[in-house]
């Protein structure tokens, strides 16, 4: 069955459950002090939860909106969760949404749709033989691991989040990748699946990368974290789509030179996020201070 405009509203239903989710998880990480262990509070907390609940609905509504209309359709609208999501997470902190945030946000989501839309990448093979895994995924560690080791050890609270959330939507990325082998292979051979190294690397994927996703929501405001994740997961699945499973992105006339603007906007628009947001959560804490400072005088 297909239906392209109950499509285009599931897939507009899905990218608001995971704005929620982001939005809840991103408050309750946000509260954990650093030095104390960020799962055993995070499991604690309700609110955390309730953005677990919000994640899990959100797959599942993208799963139907992936039944009845075109993933060309579904995956450019579920960039819109960073449109939901920035507006809510400043009405949650009492914070308005500076004007320049609201362009970016916009222009990065915009970029993404065109990346995914005029790559439209064709579809390879899901039984890649080890060999072709091994460069592939010895560069993804290298990246992946250095933005991880950056964003834990790093000042800037901003930069922090940002390198942090590319590390965990690299990760998604990857998992997202070995999806379909995993769950044609669970059909075809349950017991197969117990056995093949893809299936431990795609849970061990999600696991890292979720944890990482979690401690970007705890260091740092959630426009520096949620474009990073955003932008990194197709990046990161088309980066083993094209070096590992033979898929293809159009690369004739100007399609690539499009593509390629396209990804410098997304990188530069992401970088800027966090930017103004360390910024003015800067200014805010200084603000607050100072009010806080002149309260006491005061008294």
């Amino acid at each position: 069955m297909t239906s392209p405009w109950l499509s285009v509203v599931l897939a507009l239903v899905s990218a608001f459950l995971f704005a929620c989710a982001a939005v809840a998880q991103q408050s309750a990480a946000a509260s954990v002090p650093e030095g104390t262990s960020l799962v055993s509070a995070l499991v604690r907390s309700p609110r955390w939860w309730m953005g677990v609940v919000g994640d899990g609905g959100g797959y599942a509504v993208q799963i139907a909106a992936l039944w009845v209309g075109s993933v060309l359709v579904v995956q450019p609208l579920l960039v819109t969760a960073l449109l939901f999501a920035l507006p809510m997470s400043a009405k949650f902190a009492r914070r308005s949404l500076p004007g320049s945030t609201w362009a970016l946000a916009f222009l990065l989501a915009a970029a993404l749709a065109v990346f995914i839309v005029v790559g439209d990448p064709s579809e390879g093979t899901t039984d890649a033989p080890l060999a072709a895994w091994v460069v592939p995924l010895i560069v993804a560690a290298v990246v992946i691991g250095g933005a991880a080791v950056s964003g834990l050890v790093l000042a800037s609270p901003g930069l922090r989040a940002l390198l942090l959330g590319a590390a965990g939507g690299l990760l998604f990325g990857l998992a997202a990748a070995l999806t379909k082998f995993v769950t044609d292979l669970v059909d075809a051979d349950p017991i197969a699946a117990l056995t093949a190294w893809q299936t431990y690397t795609l849970i061990g994927s999600g696991v890292v990368g979720f944890y990482l996703q979690q401690r970007a929501f705890q260091v740092g405001p959630l426009s520096a974290s949620m474009p990073a994740v955003t932008i990194c997961e197709p990046l990161g699945a088309a980066f083993i789509g094209v070096t590992v499973l033979d898929e293809r992105i159009r690369t004739e006339g100007a399609a690539l030179a499009t593509i390629v603007v396209a990804v410098a906007v997304m990188i530069v628009t992401t970088v800027l996020l966090s930017r103004t947001q360390a910024a003015n959560t800067a200014d805010s804490t200084a603000a607050d201070r100072a009010s806080n400072t002149g309260t006491s005088s005061d008294r």
